[in-house]
């Protein structure tokens, strides 16, 4: 397929999970984005696997989330064991109650993922042109050149913000000599998506072994299971190596057979931990792989992928609808490069305790480490603690530029992740909950308390005049069934609160008044909204 024009808005260089993403929210905000991608097509094999409930949020307010959760399979909890004895058994059914429409983990293949957003992007009249590479690019204040290549004679395309989604060895972080710190794991490891005859249920199970570590994670299709795990020194100079070459070592971990009925993927690698020294250059971006890799540990990979074209898409698409400042890009950084280092330093740690052949931590892992997980999944704030973190609906933008806290409230701040709450709709008479409230694009004011209905008519007016459909409105005074949501606000009697939601649904904006003047500035001075006459 031929890219028959010469300048875009956006160009996207690759089509991986993180790009289509992109493309797909900036096609929520119409902006028709040019996505194109090395590969002759969409992967056919499983690689990332765990969808946390962050990335079903995300995918609930695309209208795409049913699929996922038609065609996945949720993991059941956690099984640890020890030179093949079990040691601790973890429940993960609901450990997230409350927290989230899905208080759980999806196993749904990366496969999948771009199959969905595939049909996503199909849908809105957006190809994706495979075959295509960067070969170069250069930039100035107004626009980005790129050279690109498809088959024939090289093409040259000019865009005003590139997106680089290209992954792990990202053609456009080169190109600009970015560096890309940190490090290769030892050794090599290996994947396989197979179909067992072993009984090990929808657990993800975690063999520790003097040998090394595997482990079993169940796929939506019955008894198929991806696993991985290390491979010995004595491996490192082996090539080709296939399936029956491993299956010694593995059984060796896990101290009993593996009856292997079908092996659908067999791969071996190199694990790499590393982030890029910035996420931005100019009108280039980086997102996903091409920012940051780390290793499997947690299912972080992709989900992080996901959310850094989330956050990133509709400020863009803002700036290119001429309705922000593009100083509203210098946030996309700011906000997620701290998530990027926490997860590379917490996921480095966790996987060289487990990778450790050390002595001492061979002897805690054997003796406190059991006693330990029990321990702290008895204590339930713990484990909603431990929900927060890896479902990544605990990841908040508190010292983001572009949020304003106005509020006495401690508890829930402006940079946060707008809570789910459920909530009794008095005059629909049907329930429904704050995440819904949010579901179209673009900003979502939410007045808590009671208001006059003249005061009420003000706002709305004030809306229309000045933000349109770009600011949704929505008004909960109280009520006996709503309660919950005025006790977790800490609103108190006779109190009013105001909250401006952003498109991502971090709270933006929050304050104990309801002050058309003070949310003007925060959207104006603090966002950077361009004052149109709507």
């Amino acid at each position: 397929m031929t890219i028959t024009q010469q300048h875009t808005d956006v160009v996207i260089v690759g089509a991986g999970p993180s790009g289509l993403m992109m493309a797909a929210q900036l096609l929520r905000y119409g902006v028709q984005p040019l996505i194109i991608d090395s590969r002759h097509g969409p992967t056919s094999h499983s690689k990332a696997l765990a969808v946390q409930a962050r990335s079903l949020e995300i995918y609930r307010q695309m209208g795409i989330v049913d699929k996922v959760l038609t065609e996945g399979k949720q993991a059941d909890g956690a099984k640890f064991n020890q030179e093949g004895n079990e040691v601790a058994e973890l429940t993960l059914a609901n450990v997230g109650e409350g927290q989230t429409p899905y208080p759980f983990i999806q196993m749904y293949p990366q496969s999948k993922n771009e199959r969905l957003l595939l049909d996503f992007l199909t849908f809105n009249c957006c190809p994706v042109y495979w075959d295509t590479s960067l070969v170069s690019l250069r930039q100035n204040k107004n626009e980005v050149n790129l050279q690109l290549q498809n088959g024939g004679e090289p093409q040259n395309i000019t865009c005003k913000w590139l997106i680089g989604a290209d992954g792990a060895h990202s053609t456009v972080r080169k190109q600009f000599g970015i560096p890309f710190n940190g490090d290769t794991y030892p050794h090599q490891f290996y994947l396989a998506d197979i179909k067992i005859g072993n009984k090990l249920g929808n657990y993800v199970d975690l063999f520790l072994s003097k040998k090394g570590f595997a482990g079993f994670f169940p796929m939506p299709d019955d008894q198929h299971y991806r696993v991985v795990g290390n491979l010995p020194e004595s491996f490192d100079q082996k090539e080709n190596l296939q399936i029956d070459d491993v299956l010694p070592h593995l059984e060796a971990v896990m101290h009993q057979p593996v009856i292997v009925d079908q092996v659908n993927w067999f791969t071996t690698y190199k694990l790499h931990h590393r982030k890029a020294d910035k996420f931005r250059e100019q009108r280039c971006f980086l997102i996903g792989d091409a920012a940051h890799i780390h290793s499997p540990v947690g299912g972080q990979g992709m989900n992080t992928g996901l959310q850094d074209a989330y956050n990133l898409a509709w400020k863009m698409a803002g700036v290119v609808n001429g309705q922000y400042n593009d100083a509203i890009l210098e946030s996309y950084a700011a906000e997620r490069m701290p998530v990027a280092k926490e997860l590379l330093g917490t996921t480095d740690r966790l996987f060289k305790i487990i990778l450790s052949q050390n002595w001492f931590i061979n002897l805690l892992k054997k003796w406190l480490l059991p006693i330990a997980l029990k321990w702290a999944w008895s204590k339930p704030k713990l484990r909603d603690l431990f929900f927060k973190r890896v479902s990544q609906t605990g990841i908040g933008y508190r010292d983001s530029q572009i949020n304003l806290h106005l509020s006495q409230s401690t508890q829930i701040k402006a940079g946060d992740r707008l809570p789910y709450l459920k909530v009794f709709d008095e005059k629909r008479q049907q329930e429904t909950d704050l995440h819904e409230w949010c579901s179209k694009p673009g900003f979502t004011l939410i007045c808590l308390g009671k208001l006059k209905e003249l005061d009420l008519f003000t706002v709305a007016k004030w809306i229309t005049q000045n933000y349109g459909a770009n600011l949704n409105f929505f008004y909960l005074p109280p009520s006996a069934k709503n309660q919950h949501i005025f006790d977790a606000f800490d609103v108190k009697e006779n109190q009013k609160k105001a909250l401006i939601v952003r498109p991502d649904m971090h709270i933006g904006f929050l304050n104990d008044v309801v002050d058309i003047d003070m949310m003007d500035n925060y959207l104006l001075n603090v966002v950077g909204f361009v004052k149109s006459e709507v």
